[in-house]
Parts: structure tokens; sequence; C-alpha cells
């Protein structure tokens, strides 16, 4: 019999992919502060891949604790773009500044998700993506902005792939379900080996 899954992540997105993938799920958001748990890691050295990987199950198990018997999905994203790591922007001075250091350069997306039940990691995994963003001037970006409004400040880098975010772009090297924030094959392929899912 089918565990009970719950999404630990708020994300719209996120929740859009299972539901178009056909689980049946219920989402209750983690209540860490992202922040403080990766201030340390970024100062042992940990990389943007690993960051994510660590966020990813430490969310999953803060929500384990409060549904048990549930099989728990925790998912993480990072940006990365050389030693920096890119973060939601806050407001749209923030987007505007974070588009300006992408534009005309490749950055990285690595997406992370796990599963636990009852405290316990069953499953962890890290899919990466490479995007080059075209070299933009000031203008371009503005009416950009213009044009994605709110939506610009819901993604790590300001921009949404799966919506006006792609004219920003001039190459992907990666699936979309990664670049979105959930490796959704990878995921799928391991609901399958723990008999939660049968197709």
């Amino acid at each position: 019999m089918a565990s009970e899954i719950v999404l630990a992540s708020g994300s719209v997105h996120r929740r859009q992919l299972l539901e178009n993938a056909g689980l049946r799920f219920s989402v209750h958001p983690s209540r860490l502060d992202e922040r403080a748990l990766e201030a340390p890691l970024k100062e042992s050295g940990a990389t943007p891949d690993m960051v994510a990987e660590v966020l990813a199950e430490a969310k999953a198990g803060e929500v384990s604790e409060r549904f048990p018997q549930a099989l728990v999905i925790g998912a993480d994203q990072t940006l990365a773009l050389g030693d920096r790591t890119l973060h939601k922007p806050a407001d749209m001075e923030v987007a505007r500044r974070a588009l300006l250091q992408l534009q005309g350069r490749t950055h990285e997306l690595h997406s992370a998700v796990a599963l636990v039940r009852g405290g316990q990691t069953l499953w962890r995994h890290v899919s990466t993506a490479r995007l080059t963003m075209r070299a933009l001037d000031p203008a371009e970006i503005g009416r950009y902005l213009a044009l994605a409004g709110e939506a610009a400040l819901s993604s790590v880098g300001a921009y949404q792939i799966e919506g006006p975010g792609v004219r920003l772009m001039s190459g992907i090297e990666g699936d979309l379900f990664t670049i979105i924030g959930l490796p959704l094959l990878p995921l799928l392929a391991e609901l399958r080996a723990l008999g939660e899912i049968d197709v």
C-alpha cells in the first residue's frame, strides 16, 4: 500500500510538477530558516550542490517530525555564478542587480530532492543545469522586469525559464525539471523503486 506523500515545499512550481505527474500528495512547507542553515555550510566550504542537498534533506526531515508515517519530499535549489551563490531577490532592485551579474555569463542551477520517512533519509539526489544568459543592457533588463512583474521575485536569478525568462537565455544544458527546481525523473524512478507508484 502506498504511503501518504507530503511535499515539504511551498513552491507552486514544484507542486504543479508533481500534480502534472499524477501524484497524490499534501503540501506542508518546511519551517526551517534556510539562510541560517546555509551560513555554516558555506563557512565550512560546502559547494552549492552540497548546500542544496543538505537543505533538501533538512526540510524533509523537519516536516517528517510532524508527519512521521508519511513519505516526505524535500527540495532545494541553489544558483552558482562562479564562486557566488544567488538567492531569490527581495525586491525589484535586487532582481535588477542579479540580472546585471548574470547577463553575458553562464551559471549553474543545482536542484536537490530528498525522501525522508520517520526521520530517516531514504534517498537524496542532486541534478545540475547550466544556463547561459545573453548579453543584456540595463534598458533590456528594465523592460524584462516590467514584463515579468512580481514573478521575477519568486525564483533564484530573477527569471522563470517557463515564462518570459526564456527570452534572456542563449543556451541551456540540462532538463527543464531541474531548472524549475525539482529533479522529477530521478524522483519518479525512486518512488517506483520504493513501490510508491506503479507506473
